[in-house]
């Protein structure tokens, strides 16, 4: 195999004889994206599952360093991420690292897999036998900056300080980074590390720790930077056909740099034929960040071309903040409720695009949180069960983090006390892929009702009111509540229950859609419990509802027939 040192050597013509997949059958709205870290998945070994191992494996200073994972091991194991009823695989990144990482996200080589993660060829093995199984693969990867390839002078931690510039002093090695035109000192900011990360421009300039961040001004450097970045990301997608990218510390970067970015890669994924390429964003922020970032409000003019269209989509972090404590019962509803509002209003203005964010429950990178701890951390499972449930059957582009269908657990003052592997580097024996585990069955039952309906994917979403008398109703407003809300499609409708509870039993009325016979219609049980529920009218009350009797922690889905 032929090594590629410099971008001038990268040939973008499409691969001869390869057919690319354009999965135009599915909108990226439908997915169900699994988040794995790929150290942390599987090995190559073949394994068996050890019952409710719930912590996950590797101690604290094991999960610090490398596991093993391949990606060798995600392909022998395709089947459990499928079964779960998975549609889209995002994979941490993949790219040569600093030897120290584990991640992915320190970047020596943009042109070349981890050796410890395995090959190109295995990638393109293992997006090949994705797509066989209908599913989209996701790449994490990371533009605002490259790993720790060189140091300040001394080398000791320079820091953020009034925008100064400082020299490079060295590279830590002779032939990295890789492609060579990123061996230019003038390609990096070179301001220290960042002190403040809700400073402008301090945390657009400054450097992630020790990984070094590259020139994000208006310089002609800058531009060339991207186009770098540009250039070996299409050679990924010639080479191996993913699906899209997912963009690491959008925060950091300018809109114009992300438009310019997520312009071109769409061109060029049209090029391959791949008219659904997907383009999403962490971005830790407020609402009106996301609308700088997201769709066709981002367009912007450089050189006199209004061409630049910003990302799909953007990872909901306000949803993340507020969801697991509803569904634990710890915060009232009325913040849900809050947030789903806000969702309608901000998403009237962006289009197709952007109208849907990628909801998730659980992360592995909890920034700003001085105590890291899964979902699954001080959790039952059925709340695990109701929390995946939510996103499945809510708003959105639902994601879930390896190991959340297993109960991880895990918690510390550290990222790597949340990124358990999810087999035993101490032996080659043992793994915590149990299929037979109550939460994953859980979730896949769930994610086949939403697979196979149209209502759960692309209907409106209607928080519904609850009472207990038929006629006073009202949005909930208690922490230990019945919560539910509706997505209605025209004329179907699916109503979605939780009792947040872990205690009380509750028997409630919620309100539903208007039926136009109210004498023949019921809500049939989907999940959650069996028979029907009849639709009920009172004359003191205008509109129509159903009764349900919820155990603590028990989660529904009901249809009308």
């Amino acid at each position: 195999m032929n090594t590629v040192w410099s971008i001038e050597e990268i040939d973008l013509a499409p691969k001869q004889g390869k057919k690319y997949w354009k999965n135009c059958h599915r909108e990226w709205r439908e997915e169900f994206i699994y988040f794995l870290m790929v150290d942390r998945f599987h090995d190559d070994l073949t394994r068996k599952p050890v019952k409710s191992s719930h912590k996950g494996f590797g101690d604290g200073e094991q999960l610090k360093q490398i596991c093993g994972g391949t990606i060798r091991g995600i392909i022998n194991h395709l089947d459990y991420i499928s079964d779960l009823g998975c549609t889209a695989l995002w994979l941490s990144p993949l790219f040569e690292n600093n030897p120290e990482s584990y991640h992915g996200y320190a970047i020596q080589n943009y042109l070349e897999i981890d050796k410890r993660f395995g090959t190109k060829e295995d990638l393109e093995e293992l997006v090949n036998a994705a797509h066989k199984l209908d599913m989209r693969v996701f790449l994490d990867i990371v533009l605002h900056h490259s790993g720790n390839n060189w140091f300040y002078p001394d080398d000791v931690p320079y820091y953020y300080y009034e925008g100064a510039r400082f020299p490079l002093a060295g590279w830590r090695s002779n032939d990295h980074p890789i492609p060579i035109e990123l061996r230019d000192p003038e390609l990096y900011g070179r301001k220290g590390q960042i002190r403040n990360y809700d400073s402008y421009p301090e945390t657009r300039e400054g450097d992630f720790q020790e990984l070094k961040a590259f020139r994000m001004d208006d310089s002609v450097e800058a531009r060339y930077v991207q186009d770098i970045l540009i250039r070996t990301h299409c050679y990924w997608m010639k080479e191996v056909d993913i699906d899209g990218f997912r963009l690491d510390a959008v925060k950091h970067m300018g809109e114009e740099a992300i438009s310019r970015f997520c312009s071109h890669i769409r061109e060029y994924a049209y090029m391959l034929g791949k008219k659904n390429f997907f383009l999403f964003g962490e971005l830790v922020g407020s609402e009106d960040t996301y609308n700088r970032y997201i769709g066709p409000t981002t367009t912007v003019t450089v050189d006199g071309q209004n061409i630049y269209y910003g990302l799909n989509s953007v990872l909901d972090f306000p949803l993340y903040h507020i969801l697991a404590d509803v569904i634990k019962g710890n915060a009232s509803p009325e913040r849900l409720l809050e947030r789903y509002e806000s969702l309608r209003r901000n998403a009237l203005g962006r289009g197709d695009f952007g109208e849907f964010l990628v909801t998730f429950i659980d992360n592995h990178d909890q920034v700003g949180q001085s105590f890291k701890h899964r979902f699954g951390k001080d959790a039952t499972e059925e709340q695990v069960i109701a929390g995946i449930g939510f996103l499945l059957c809510a708003l959105g582009t639902p994601c879930i983090y390896y190991g959340t269908e297993q109960g991880f657990e895990g918690a510390g003052e550290h990222d790597s006390n949340i990124r358990e592997a999810m087999f035993n580097p101490d032996d080659k024996v043992s793994d915590a892929l149990d299929k037979s585990n109550k939460i994953y069955q859980g979730i896949s039952q769930i994610a086949a009702i939403r697979k196979n309906s149209s209502v759960l994917k692309f209907g409106h979403m209607h928080m519904r009111k609850i009472s207990t008398d038929e006629i006073h109703f009202h949005l909930p407003e208690c922490e230990k509540c019945l919560i539910a809300f509706s997505r209605v499609l025209f004329d179907q409708e699916m109503v979605v229950a939780f009792n947040s509870s872990t205690t009380e039993e509750r028997e409630e009325y919620i309100s539903i859609r208007r039926q136009l016979n109210v004498d023949k219609a019921f809500f049939k049980f989907l999940y959650g419990d069996t028979g029907k529920v009849k639709v009920l009218e009172n004359p003191d009350y205008i509109g129509h509802y159903i009764k349900l009797h919820l155990k603590p922690m028990q989660f529904v889905v009901l249809s009308n027939l």
